[in-house]
C-alpha cells in the first residue's frame, strides 16, 4: 500500500515536471514570463500605497483623491480600448507594448516629481492611460504565441494559468519591498523604481521579442448585448460582479489608510498585508482549477463570494495590524475563485457569443472599480476608514444574496447550454 502511494506521488511529480518543461519550451514564453513578472512588480510598488500618495503626500482631499483615481481609470479604459482596436487590425502588439512601456517610464518619472493635482491628473489620464495597455497586450501576445507554436487548444488554459501566476508571484515580494523603499527613501524614489521597471520591460520587449503575425478573421456583426442582460440570471450575475468589484476597489484604496490611521500601523505593515494574498493565490489557483473539474462552477462562485463577504466582515473587527495578516488568506481564496473561473463561468451563459460574454463581464467589473474609486472619496469624507469597511461589506453581502437567490436558474441554464453544445 505504501509502495503504491509512493508510486502515485512520483507519477504526479513527473507529470507536473513534464508540464512545466512543456510550457518553458514554448517559443518566447520564458521572456514573456519575465516581462509579466516585471510589470506585476512595478504595479505592486504603487497600487497598495496610492491613497497614501494622493492624500498624505500630495495633500488631496478624500473626494479629490477619489476623482483623481477615477480620472486615471477612465484614461486607462478609454486609451486601452482604442489601442486594442488598432492591435487587432493595424499596429503590431510588440510596437504597442514598446510605446506603452515607454509611457510608463515617462509617466512614473513625472509622478516622482509632480505634486500638482492638475499635472498629476493629466499625466495619469494620458500618459499612464497609455501605459495601461501594456499588460493586456502582453496577454494577447501570449495567446498569439501559443497559436503560432500550434499548442493544442486544450493546453491553453493551463499555459495561461501558469502565465498569470508570474504576475501573482511578483505581488508576493513587491508590496513589502515597496513599503521598505517608501519608509527609507520616499515616494520620489518609489516612483523612479517603478519607472526603472518599465524601462527594463521596454528593453526586454525591444530586443528579446519578435513580431508575431496574426491570423486575420472576418468580423461578424456583434450580437445585441441588451437581449442578454435582460435575462434575470445574467443580470443577477453581472450585478453581483459589479458590486464585488466596487467593494474590492474601495477596499484596495481604504486598506492603507485603515492600517496607518485607524490601527496606527506603518507602511511596512501595509506592504506585508498586500504581500500575503499572492503567496497563497498561486497554489490555490492550481487547487481551484482541479476542483472546478469535479464540481459545478456555480457552487464555487458562490463559495468565492461568501469568502469575500466573510473576509470584509472579519476586517471590521480587527484592532491591531498583525490581526490582518492571517485574514489575508481569505482574500487569496476569494481572488483565486472569482478571478480564476468567473469569466469562464459567465461565458457558459452565452456560449454562442464568447467574445460578447467576455467583454460584457470585463466592462462590468471595470465600471464597478471606477465607481468604487468615486465612492471611496465621497464616503470616506463623511465616515472614518474603519466604518467604511462596513459599507463595502454590505456590498459584498448583497452580491452574495443575488447569487444565492438566482443561483438555481443560472445552474440550470448553464447545464442546458452545455448539453446543447455537447450534442452539436
Amino acid at each position: 500500500m505504501m509502495g503504491l502511494k509512493e508510486n502515485m506521488k512520483k507519477n504526479v511529480l513527473i507529470n507536473l515536471s513534464d508540464k512545466i518543461l512543456f510550457v518553458w519550451r514554448i517559443p518566447s514564453f520564458p521572456v514573456l514570463f519575465l516581462i509579466n513578472f516585471i510589470f506585476g512588480l512595478s504595479s505592486s510598488f504603487f497600487a497598495p500605497f496610492s491613497s497614501l500618495f494622493g492624500i498624505d503626500e500630495v495633500g488631496m482631499s478624500n473626494i479629490g483623491f477619489g476623482i483623481f483615481m477615477t480620472i486615471m481609470a477612465i484614461g486607462g479604459v478609454t486609451i486601452s480600448s482604442y489601442i486594442a482596436k488598432r492591435s487587432d487590425t493595424i499596429t503590431s502588439r510588440k510596437k504597442i507594448m514598446v510605446v506603452a512601456a515607454a509611457a510608463g517610464v515617462i509617466g512614473y518619472t513625472l509622478f516622482a516629481f509632480l505634486r500638482n493635482y492638475i499635472g498629476l491628473a493629466l499625466t495619469g489620464f494620458f500618459v499612464l492611460g497609455t501605459a495601461g495597455a501594456a499588460v493586456p497586450q502582453l496577454w494577447a501576445y501570449a495567446r498569439d504565441a501559443l497559436k503560432q507554436a500550434n499548442i493544442p487548444s486544450e493546453q491553453t488554459p493551463f499555459v495561461m494559468n501558469i502565465f498569470r501566476m508570474f504576475f501573482a508571484l511578483s505581488w508576493t515580494v513587491g508590496p513589502a519591498f515597496g513599503s521598505g523603499l517608501l519608509q527609507t527613501a520616499g515616494f520620489k524614489e518609489l516612483f523612479l523604481s517603478v519607472a526603472a521597471g518599465n524601462f527594463l520591460s521596454l528593453i526586454t520587449i525591444l530586443f528579446l521579442l519578435k513580431d508575431i503575425p496574426r491570423v486575420q478573421v472576418s468580423i461578424k456583426k456583434a450580437p445585441a448585448i441588451g437581449r442578454y442582460v435582460k435575462k434575470p440570471h445574467i443580470f443577477a450575475y453581472l450585478a453581483s460582479a459589479f458590486l464585488l468589484s466596487t467593494a474590492t476597489s474601495i477596499h484596495m484604496l481604504n486598506m492603507s489608510q485603515f492600517v496607518t490611521k485607524v490601527l496606527h500601523g506603518t507602511e511596512m505593515d501595509v506592504g506585508i498585508i498586500f504581500s500575503v494574498p499572492p503567496m497563497f493565490e498561486v497554489p490555490l489557483m492550481i487547487f481551484v482549477g482541479i476542483v472546478a473539474t469535479k464540481i459545478e462552477n456555480a457552487i464555487l462562485i458562490k463559495i468565492g463570494f461568501a469568502i469575500a463577504f466573510t473576509y470584509f466582515l472579519l476586517l471590521s473587527f480587527v484592532t491591531e495590524p498583525w490581526q490582518v495578516y492571517p485574514i489575508q488568506v481569505l482574500s487569496a481564496a476569494q481572488v483565486s475563485i472569482t478571478a480564476g473561473i468567473a469569466i469562464a463561468y459567465f461565458q457558459d451563459f452565452i456560449p454562442q457569443a464568447q467574445g460578447t460574454a467576455t467583454t460584457l463581464y470585463m466592462n462590468t467589473t471595470s465600471i464597478g472599480s471606477t465607481i468604487g474609486y468615486l465612492l471611496f472619496g465621497f464616503i470616506s469624507q463623511i465616515i472614518n476608514y474603519g466604518s467604511l469597511i462596513i459599507v463595502y461589506t454590505i456590498f459584498a453581502g448583497v452580491a452574495l444574496l443575488l447569487l444565492v437567490f438566482f443561483g438555481k436558474e443560472k445552474v440550470n441554464n448553464a447545464k442546458v447550454c452545455k448539453r446543447k453544445m455537447q450534442s452539436l
